[in-house]
């Protein structure tokens, strides 16, 4: 049976093998609070090993924001290092966390509608399909206080952007609009704010459509690929090829178009 993930910060839904993660903190701009990453922490893992959860799709409530990065009230007096406090959770190991490192290769989809800043923009580059509101904002503001940006940021977006774009959000800590992220690569669509959940939506469930483990293996091949020279990459490519092969899903799929039906998908 299922844990009940639902808190005060995050509500947690599972249908039709689409998992919906909102983070709740609309008054404050969905800012990651410590009870909210704990309350993360869990949801990940669930989506990361609950065989009924094919694709993931990550939003935050209200239209004010997706995720306007941490809660520095609250976090920056609770730091390692603050007067008398030895507290763990804001630091949690990166497996804990899907831009600070841990492997979930189910399909995610980022519905951006709102701020996305700092912590917000790390997690939206953690996902793989992102979709954004015309009113959506996106940048690292965090040099400007002082502040190194993590979980990934400086790594990933150097990766997914080119070289100047991703410098420019790293250094100069401004904003860019949605237009702009759709330009440079940031986004897949810029949507009406009213569209982008069903848009998510529809997109998650053409992906439960598709063949699940394959398309696992899909990501896990892109995203390892990334650290690994060319020849080695095509290597890891070939092995999870040949595993793919063995399931019931790839004789499943030759069938289905031999019999001129579409497939029909189980997971294994």
């Amino acid at each position: 049976m299922m844990p009940d993930l639902t808190t005060d910060t995050v509500t947690f839904e599972l249908s039709d093998r689409i998992a919906t993660v909102t983070l709740n903190r609309p008054e404050a701009m969905n800012a990651l609070d410590p009870d909210l990453i704990a309350s993360l922490a869990d949801i990940w893992v669930e989506i990361r090993d609950n065989s009924d959860i094919w694709v993931g799709i990550v939003t935050g409530a209200g239209d004010r924001a997706f995720c306007a990065g941490a809660d520095l009230k609250k976090t920056i007096p609770t730091r390692p290092g603050a007067q008398g406090v030895n507290w763990p959770v804001f630091q949690p190991s990166l497996r804990n966390t899907i831009d600070g490192g841990m492997q979930i290769w189910k399909p995610m989809i980022a519905a951006v509608n709102g701020y996305c800043l700092a912590a917000g923009l790390t997690l939206l580059s953690a996902c793989d399909l992102r979709i954004a509101a015309e009113h959506a904002q996106f940048g690292l503001p965090e040099v400007i206080r002082g502040i190194v940006p993590t979980l990934g940021a400086t790594q990933r977006l150097t990766r997914q952007l080119p070289w100047s774009v991703a410098m420019e959000l790293l250094l100069m800590g401004e904003h860019i609009d949605a237009q702009r992220a759709l330009s440079v690569g940031l986004v897949n669509r810029v949507v009406p704010a009213d569209e982008v959940m069903p848009t998510a939506r529809a997109w998650a469930e053409k992906l439960t459509a598709g063949a699940p483990l394959t398309q696992r293996a899909i990501k896990e091949s892109a995203v390892r690929g990334l650290s690994l020279p060319i020849d080695e990459g095509i290597r890891l490519e070939e092995l999870l090829s040949a595993h793919i092969r063995k399931t019931d899903d790839f004789k499943e799929g030759p069938k289905a178009f031999a019999e001129k039906r579409p497939p029909v998908y189980k997971g294994n």
